[in-house]
């Protein structure tokens, strides 16, 4: 079957967060939202539901448990039991609940900035500590790099409960090998910290690198990990509200669960049918075609940045349909997010809301179609040619 993702509908509509948030002569290239219909197996399967009429209470069924435990054996070899499967209503909600059931304030959580900017939320919405370990940049050319500080890592994760994973990165988007994945988990597990690995982008991979889910590393690893995946961005369904938490300690388990129900965050049955079929494995050839989409947007982003935009420099995402654009060596008397927002009227995530480490950044959503990344990027050129 053909997918033509050149074609994207009309998002200007009412309550249409990524595209109506800014006035209608802006651009938005900010939230993770694609702008890329649902796949039509999914759509089927919603049309089913309202043509049955009832849209009643559904609680996440046995076979969805297992459709979502066969889907990480398939892509990852990974063994999970579908009893360790925790539907939750997302990732953010999903990460905030940890935080609730196992942070305290004499032992906050560990980040990697810059990083997700709702990671940085747990603080104000949990009333529990932030420490950091920053990434360090490295350039080469006008090529981001970002690297993994060891010494700060150690340090930091001495005064936390709970280290915050963020595997593919965003914004940066890393895929984390093996070998630091495995030296991340032992030094957490060293120090009895826990490990929450926000791993939503893991099947948004643009190149030939292969993904390990930090919890399949070991048992032991596994125990002292909560996974949290959905199909919301791998298959553009964020609206939806459906995402699991994999918990194969029995003990960390019944705490968490423990804090979903007292939170009384219900999963809609929308959403868990969407999940249902997406993780099937009904979606997976348009998943491909969109894969090789996203590739050649990437390519395309990175190529006309480095011809026609002297002095940015830019990461090349090995995962995710996120960039992340540094304009610390340009001159632009304001932060890039405004500048951009006023002079071109592209809208981009502001750095700064990633951490310090993203002040003079800005992150770009290239999930979108190769005329509508065009457009945006050509006003930003001619924004930096004004200067």
């Amino acid at each position: 079957m053909a997918y033509n993702f050149d074609r994207v509908p009309n998002r200007r509509l009412p309550g249409v967060h990524k595209w109506m948030y800014y006035p209608q002569d802006v651009l938005p290239m900010w939230v993770a939202d694609m702008d890329f219909p649902t796949p039509k197996p999914i759509l089927d399967e919603l049309h089913k539901t309202l043509r049955h009429g009832v849209l009643g209470y559904e609680l996440p069924s046995p076979e969805l448990k297992e459709t979502v435990a066969a889907r990480m054996g398939h892509l990852y070899g990974w063994r999970v039991k579908p009893e360790s499967i925790v539907p939750v209503t997302g990732i953010v909600s999903g990460f905030n609940v940890a935080a609730r059931a196992f942070g305290s304030p004499k032992k906050g959580y560990l980040i990697q900035s810059p990083v997700y900017n709702e990671f940085h939320e747990i603080k104000n919405n949990v009333r529990i500590p932030q420490f950091d370990a920053p990434l360090v940049k490295s350039v080469q050319g006008n090529i981001l790099h970002y690297e993994i500080d060891w010494d700060a890592f150690k340090k930091q994760v001495k005064k936390a409960g709970m280290f915050l994973l963020c595997n593919p990165h965003n914004p940066l988007g890393i895929v984390f090998s093996r070998r630091d994945l495995l030296q991340m988990a032992n030094i957490c597990l060293e120090n009895d910290v826990l490990i929450v690995s926000d791993e939503i982008h893991s099947e948004l991979l643009l190149d030939d690198n292969q993904f390990t889910p930090l919890a399949k590393l070991s048992s032991r690893i596994a125990k002292q990990t909560i996974t949290l995946i959905a199909p919301s961005k791998t298959f553009n369904v964020p609206g939806l509200f459906c995402g699991f938490a994999v918990i194969p300690n029995k003990e960390l388990r019944e705490r968490y669960i423990k804090m979903v129900e007292s939170l009384r965050l219900h999963v809609s049955s929308f959403g868990l049918h969407a999940a249902q079929v997406a993780f099937s494995g009904q979606c997976d050839g348009w998943l491909r075609e969109l894969l090789r989409y996203l590739r050649q947007n990437r390519d395309f982003l990175v190529d006309y940045v480095t011809e026609t935009m002297p002095g940015v420099r830019i990461t090349i995402p090995a995962a995710t349909y996120l960039a992340w654009l540094d304009f610390t060596q340009v001159d632009l008397k304001s932060s890039p997010y405004e500048f951009f927002l006023k002079e071109a009227k592209v809208a981009l995530s502001d750095g700064a809301i990633f951490g310090d480490t993203g002040k003079g950044h800005v992150r770009l959503n290239f999930g979108t179609s190769r005329r509508i990344l065009t457009q945006a990027l050509e006003r930003m050129r001619k924004a930096l040619r004004s200067l």
